[in-house]
């Protein structure tokens, strides 16, 4: 069962390539394009298919169009309502459908040999669940999807059992949690369907003052549901300037009051959250629950599910926001067939490189290097001495997370450090940096959230004890949204061991290899661009590295000495 995953309607373009039931390739169209997210989320992009990673997947799996026995489509138009039935201001909606009807035959143009019959739409938010769900360690588990709008709908709770699912409760459009937050997120100044994590990081600086206000416009409902439309934001505050936050508090030109009204809806998510899944539970009784839809990358919200729901285990798909539908699209339709799922053992489903390959990258752009035998321990030693290292192994990471593949590593104990990254990365200061930690250690020093917690996507409060020896991690609020490293990344888990024999701390600071605007390094050649536009002191590019100081020192190359 050869089934290939396509996302393509409204943002984060992506592909996925499930071979009986096992994922063998997963990669977002930007990586490719370098245009963050692929495309803005508007239906006159619609039709803009993700063609790179679409073949990109075929040649992993040997495939050619032809072999493959279905293609998922992301969206089913036949669910979908024209928007003023819906109550969504979107005149030119048709056209996005219009689009997607037509889906199979602009899929079968840019793969040619390609049956447009073997094109299946699969709904938009069965989607956003498969990706959870199926890919999942757990074959019997709740699943809560939410994001800002599918076909119709914009929420779906359910179960599944053995590859198969119960739906148990939606929301239909309007009401959408994650259009509240995406409209909040323009409110505030910021690009929406792009910057809502900035929101969630400025929620931390303010006090939820607007809390009972929002309660009474925000709420669930008996069957399962909730009500939930944007409201007028200035009833509470003026709108922002695009562009002109860089400080809460009022600088740049940001009216009072922004940071209040984002922590008062962030609390009022985290509690619809809650109620939401505490009756998914009543339902179920399930041990597990299993979380996508881009809501779900809200990792301070999905601590607090963990804490204090009944639900034994919360599992979030990496790769929650549009450009997982993908995956789950093609899990959905895999199970169907009656082919069982296996869980992905791993969100590295990217391109890669091999060694040779990479060697003989560094000698064409003819950049001195080196292959040491002690890798982790040079690594350790620059990042010791407060030297901040472009971290490039393995294959790419699906999803929005730097996880240790594309990384920008830097020493967690110097405050300054998160204002450091800030500005070498241009962005605005009052974000967070996250830490990297050793599984083995991690319990000692964070609490709050789920340990292991290998993907990034949950938020722990940090040990007071070690709040002044890690600060460079440490948010205001005390929290930190943790990775978690063990054998299953070997190089990286040395490289910590390593960092932490020789200052007594098994974290580093871990953030994504990009500068503002720019998606996620994906290649050697966009490693190289990077490390010769940013203050970086060293590049690894797996086995080798490349030094700030030899490569401006000798104007010939040298190559794979140890």
């Amino acid at each position: 069962m050869r089934v290939l995953g396509v996302n393509a309607l409204f943002h984060d373009p992506s592909a996925a390539l499930v071979v009986d039931g096992h994922v063998l390739a997963a990669a977002e169209e930007e990586r490719f394009t370098r245009r963050k997210h692929g495309k803005r989320p508007v239906p006159f992009a619609a039709w803009e298919l993700p063609e790179q990673s679409m073949r990109w997947c075929l040649d992993v799996g040997g495939l050619a169009p032809e072999d493959l026995d279905a293609v998922a489509y992301s969206f089913d138009p036949a669910l979908a309502k024209p928007a003023d039935e819906m109550g969504l201001p979107d005149p030119w909606d048709w056209l996005r459908r219009r689009y997607a009807e037509r889906a199979p035959q602009f899929i079968a143009t840019a793969l040619p040999g390609l049956d447009p019959a073997t094109v299946r739409f699969v709904p938009h938010e069965v989607a956003h669940a498969a990706s959870a769900a199926l890919a999942s360690p757990y074959r019997t588990c709740s699943v809560m999807s939410l994001d800002g709008r599918g076909e119709r709908s914009s929420y779906l709770a359910g179960r599944y059992t053995d590859g198969r699912l119960e739906v148990l409760a939606s929301q239909e459009l309007p009401h959408s949690l994650g259009l509240v937050y995406e409209s909040l997120t323009e409110h505030l100044g910021f690009l929406r369907s792009s910057d809502e994590y900035k929101v969630m990081a400025l929620a931390s600086y303010g006090t939820p003052r607007f809390l009972p206000e929002l309660r009474e416009l925000l709420h669930t409902t008996p069957d399962g549901g909730f009500v939930a439309e944007a409201p007028d934001w200035s009833r509470w505050t003026e709108p922002a300037r695009p562009g002109t936050l860089q400080e809460p508090g009022g600088s740049g030109g940001l009216p009072p009051g922004q940071a209040d009204l984002a922590a008062s809806v962030q609390v009022r998510l985290e509690e619809l959250l809650v109620d939401l899944a505490t009756g998914l539970y009543e339902q179920t009784g399930d041990s597990t629950l299993t979380m996508a839809g881009g809501t779900a990358l809200n990792c301070v919200a999905n601590s607090r599910l963990w804490r204090e729901t009944p639900f034994e285990h919360v599992w979030v798909q990496p790769a929650a926001g549009d450009s997982g539908t993908a995956l789950g699209a093609a899990l959905q339709l895999t199970a169907e067939a009656g082919v069982r799922t296996v869980p992905m053992a791993s969100a590295a489903l990217g391109r890669s490189w091999s060694d040779d390959e990479l060697a003989e990258a560094l000698r064409t752009a003819r950049v001195p290097f080196t292959t040491p035998a002690d890798l982790p321990e040079q690594v350790a030693g620059v990042l010791a001495d407060d030297g901040m290292v472009a971290w490039f192994d393995g294959r790419s990471e699906f999803g929005p997370r730097a996880l240790g593949q594309r990384s920008l590593l830097a020493n967690p104990g110097p405050r300054s450090n998160t204002e450091r990254l800030n500005v070498v990365k241009g962005r605005e200061q009052f974000r967070p940096v996250a830490p990297m930690v050793l599984l083995e250690d991690a319990a000692d020093i964070f609490s709050g959230g789920p340990i292991p917690s290998p993907y990034m996507l949950f938020v722990h409060e940090v040990a007071p004890a070690w709040r002044d020896r890690i600060p460079a991690t440490v948010h205001v609020d005390g929290t930190a949204r943790v990775q978690t490293v063990d054998d299953t990344q070997p190089r990286l888990q040395a490289m910590l061991r390593a960092f932490r024999t020789r200052t007594g701390l098994p974290v580093v600071v871990n953030t994504s290899l990009n500068t503002a605007g720019r998606p996620m390094v994906d290649s050697p050649r966009h490693a190289l661009e990077l490390f010769g536009s940013a203050p970086v002191d060293l590049l690894v590019l797996g086995p080798h590295l490349v030094r700030r100081a030899d490569l401006f020192a000798s104007p010939r190359p040298s190559g794979g000495a140890a």
